[in-house]
């Protein structure tokens, strides 16, 4: 993974409105923290980082001018409604030393028809050396049928990384997909469950009486 450089400014006043003031400004404070260090508190240009953040384990090198610190993201936080970047901790790390992050699972090909794929789970955390953190796994599901599972053990890490979860962790469950039959029999269940209930259809025999005393009316 290539290091990606970010020009850092220190900062010096904390607090919501600052925070504010630093956003108009198409910046984001965050907090570089780690190996027993005091944080640090930074406001780093937006833009910059939103591109750097794509990756989630994207590797920083924040340069502080006097000084340059190497660091991953550990919790970002953003707008709910429009996603941009709010805050960030960024975790400082060395060079040789080994982190435990959540890489994506990336699932490609196609099961066989009529089966359904399910990802059970979409990350799955490792061990690695901060400078050799993968972006994502890719894992075929190309002719997989029901009953044919990916456990975190069939995942081929990349050399000096291992497991941080339970090797039988389960990824990938291939099921028989359900038919037209089942999906209405699971939809009633859910709504008697529900204490949903839908009026019976009128018939034309329901109709009848009032039609005839509207024709009687009529004469």
């Amino acid at each position: 993974m290539a290091e990606i450089k970010i020009a850092a400014e220190t900062r010096t006043e904390f607090g919501k409105g600052a925070a504010r003031r630093i956003r108009r400004a198409d910046k984001v404070p965050a907090v570089l923290y780690g190996h027993g260090a005091d944080p640090v508190h930074v406001a780093l240009p937006g833009h910059q980082l939103m591109l750097a953040l794509k990756n989630a384990n994207a590797l920083l090198t924040i340069d502080l001018g006097s000084e340059q610190h190497l660091a991953i993201p550990k919790q970002v936080q953003r707008d709910p409604l429009k996603g941009f970047i709010e805050h960030a901790d960024l975790l400082i790390v060395r060079k040789g030393e080994k982190v435990t992050v959540d890489v994506r699972i990336l699932p490609v090909g196609d099961a066989v028809s009529g089966n359904l794929v399910v990802l059970e789970n979409a990350t799955i955390a490792i061990e690695a050396e901060a400078t050799h953190i993968p972006e994502s796994f890719e894992i075929s599901i190309e002719g997989m049928t029901a009953g044919d599972q990916i456990l975190a053990k069939d995942i081929e890490l990349p050399e000096g990384s291992s497991l941080a979860v339970d090797e039988d962790l389960l990824i990938v469950n291939v099921t028989a997909a359900p038919t037209e039959a089942q999906l209405e029999s699971e939809l009633a269940e859910a709504e008697a469950e529900a204490g949903i209930e839908h009026d019976a259809p009128e018939s034309e025999s329901d109709d009848a009486p009032a039609e005839a005393e509207a024709v009687a009316e009529s004469e």
